[in-house]
């Protein structure tokens, strides 16, 4: 099944359950109205038992006095009995409700938390995409000149946006799509079909060095991005998760840097490697390789400089980590993750460019995806540079930094747009 039959199934499942959801309050409704009548004409009819059975067994004589009292205790007892039995099962009713609603929580976590942190950017691409329609008569030419700006304007990247121009010219007339919201799914199946198509092969799984010896993980990107926070969230995910976690404090330059990790580190309970201010990134790193190694921690999270990302003395210092963390750790760095901030839309794509002929990127780190409307960039991030988003940022918490999960993310961007 492909990803866009995948967000399909998805929308249609989700619109039946609040359908089934409405249908349910209201048969619930109805049932508690039809219980409470129930409940209210038995008790009448207890008393009137309770009041009327005995005198007229007295009077006609089927029983004496004492037989009477015995037979009205019992009746007495039988009527206190039956609104605690409701109430148990009432309760147990309850008891079953709370625990399906708790299932339903868990299940749904993932994707109301991708719900919410694209709504920026789902809200910006139904605006793009509404002006966009708002204007089609038919399709031609500038039909597509139209097209192809509003790809571009919603950041999916130029190359993109001329290469689904261009697959679209014979697919809206194959699909003979004549109507806005035909046209507007056509493009989007396209889009969906596309990003898939360009992960092929893609792994945006972690890797790990094998049990018992220390994964080292490069972090990379240009100051602001976020590159010291995600390093804290992960490590506090890293070390919840019953892994042994050491931080090395490698950007000396930036003033405040090793300070902001070392904060980070307390919070998670996870030691730091530090230097002197100004000193050499790579002494700092050798000495936390040596304490991993020896000291068998799981993972080793490096923070490194983040200047000009065309700065040619910051790529030299880079290949220097490397070198030295090779030549303690032959295989390492097992990742290198470059962190990107979302907000910058196009100038992030230049970024991972420029990152991946120097440092051998391996994954991407989104940032402050909830604060921007351009998430089109994750699909030019992919048609241009074949690199796995691996973590998608949504907010400030350290619970706010997800793995990168597809589904999630088109679902997400897509589903206001595209009818069940």
């Amino acid at each position: 099944m492909g990803l866009f039959d995948i967000f399909r199934k998805k929308k249609n499942e989700t619109v039946e359950q609040e359908a089934v959801s409405e249908s349910t309050e209201i048969l619930s409704e109805s049932e508690s109205n039809s219980d409470a009548s129930e409940i209210e004409q038995s008790t009448a009819v207890s008393e009137s038992t309770s009041t009327v059975t005995q005198p007229m067994m007295e009077q006609v004589g089927l029983v004496n006095e004492d037989e009477a009292k015995i037979w009205q205790e019992a009746l007495d007892k039988q009527k206190t009995s039956t609104p605690q039995l409701t109430e148990t099962e009432t309760e147990t009713e309850t008891e079953t409700e709370t625990e399906t609603e708790t299932e339903t929580e868990t299940e749904t976590t993932e994707q109301q938390i991708y719900d919410a942190g694209l709504k920026k950017s789902r809200t910006g691409f139904a605006d793009r995409f509404n002006r966009f329609l708002a204007n089609f008569r038919s399709v031609d030419e500038d039909f597509f000149e139209d097209l192809e700006e509003t790809l571009v304007g919603a950041d999916v990247g130029f190359d993109m946006a001329i290469k689904i121009s261009d697959e679209l010219r014979e697919e809206v007339k194959l699909k003979n799509a004549k109507r806005k919201e035909d046209v507007r799914d056509v493009i989007i199946k396209k889009m969906v079909d596309l990003y898939e198509a360009d992960g092929i092969n893609e792994d945006a799984t972690m890797n790990f060095a094998p049990k018992g010896q220390t994964t080292v993980i490069l972090f990379v990107g240009v100051n602001g991005v976020g590159k010291t926070t995600t390093i804290g969230k992960l490590a506090s995910k890293y070390q919840k998760a019953g892994k042994s976690v050491l931080l090395a404090a490698a950007d000396t330059f930036r003033a405040g840097a090793t300070k902001q990790l070392q904060e980070w580190g307390e919070r998670a309970h996870v030691p730091v490697v530090a230097g002197k201010e100004k000193a050499d990134p790579a002494s700092v790193v050798f000495a936390a390789v040596e304490k991993a190694r020896d000291e068998n921690y799981d993972v080793l999270f490096v923070d490194t400089a983040g200047r000009l990302q065309n700065n040619v003395n910051l790529m030299q210092e880079l290949e220097k980590m490397k070198r030295i963390i090779q030549r303690e750790i032959p295989e390492a760095p097992h990742e290198v993750l470059l962190v990107l901030d979302a907000t910058t839309g196009q100038n992030a794509l230049q970024q991972a460019k420029l990152f991946k002929n120097s440092s051998d990127v391996s994954g991407i780190v989104l940032t402050k995806m909830d604060g921007t409307a351009k998430g089109g960039i994750v699909f030019a991030i992919r048609n241009e540079m074949h690199l796995p988003v691996k973590w998608i940022g949504f907010g400030e918490k350290a619970s706010d930094l997800r793995e990168f999960k597809p589904e999630e993310f088109v679902y997400g961007l897509f589903k206001e747009l595209v009818e069940s």
